[in-house]
């Protein structure tokens, strides 16, 4: 990759449709003619001139009033009600490692992972981004993301205290990736491709606490993703700090879903939680808000 001269917020939904276009011309067109005829209603001939001999400034005016109003609905209002307060914070004693020693400890734990363009993470965070996080490709280390999973929560369990209330339920049939986390998976692909470790600009869940997972997903920022198991517990790896007492935030993994019964009703969220026997990882209802989690997300960047 060539250095980098800038970075940029990468929006994953793409640009938009000529049908939205169409919609959005419509009724913005329709409300500039409302509005129109109601000043006209109020103005005698001499505040209209007056209105015209400041036409430019009037303009800009207008321009700026009409982008502020849409920018207060580009974010849903969808299971608003899903949101609670929250004063959980991170442990003391966490801090994110440089990207070079995040590398490290991977490998030691995967040695088939081989590849990493560290230099990424010199880059500036924009907005949202807490730090840089080494997470690996899980296609580096299983063939199915179930797989991938289950790998990688065995590797916690051999260096935590570990109970998993999922095991032998991490297949296709229970959890699965949303789409948004899969499609920002294929950028990081695509801009860092040929490596087993992707450097990803990330939050560890207090940018979204007290939050159902639902919720979260739909006011996430146009270039934020939710992260998901795999992607958290390699945080984990690298970071056990995290999650390392009963005061801490916990965290809602909203990047994947699953279904309680094997039966595609993904009504479900991953849940990596602590108590007094450790780390335990578990499931919770995706549209229930409490104080006592987060949900981890990721953002894609475009680099130039």
């Amino acid at each position: 990759m060539s250095s980098t001269h800038f970075v940029l917020p990468l929006p994953l939904a793409g640009n938009t449709t000529a049908e939205q276009n169409r919609l959005l011309q419509e009724f913005l067109g329709a409300a500039a003619k409302e509005a129109y005829a109601r000043a006209i209603e109020q103005l005698d001939r001499q505040a209209a001139d007056s209105v015209i001999e400041s036409s430019r400034k009037l303009k800009d005016e207008i321009s700026e009033a009409v982008l502020s109003a849409i920018q207060r609905y580009t974010t849903s209002n969808s299971y608003r009600d899903e949101e609670v307060g929250s004063e959980r914070v991170y442990p003391l004693n966490y801090r994110v490692r440089p990207i070079e020693a995040q590398v490290t400890e991977l490998r030691k734990i995967f040695p088939s992972l081989v590849s990493c363009h560290e230099k990424l993470a010199r880059q500036p965070l924009l907005e949202g981004a807490e730090a840089w996080f080494a997470i690996p490709r899980w296609q580096a280390i299983s063939t199915t993301y179930g797989e991938a999973v289950e790998t990688i929560i065995d590797a916690l369990c051999k260096r935590r205290r570990f109970s998993n209330r999922l095991i032998g339920k991490l297949n296709e049939q229970y959890l699965r990736q949303t789409e948004r986390t899969i499609l920002a998976e294929s950028i990081l692909a695509d801009q860092q491709q040929g490596n087993d470790i992707f450097v990803v600009a990330a939050q560890a869940g207090m940018l979204h606490r007290g939050m159902s997972a639902r919720r979260t997903r739909t006011i996430l920022a146009p270039n934020e993703f939710a992260l998901g198991v795999f992607e958290f517990a390699a945080m984990l790896l690298t970071h056990p700090e995290r999650l390392s007492n009963q005061d801490t935030l916990m965290v809602d993994c909203g990047g994947d879903e699953y279904s309680v019964r094997g039966d595609l009703t993904f009504d479900r969220v991953p849940l990596f939680d602590f108590d007094m026997g450790g780390i335990e990882f578990s499931i919770f209802y995706h549209d229930r808000a409490r104080n006592l989690w987060g949900t981890p997300t990721g953002f894609t960047y475009k680099f130039g």
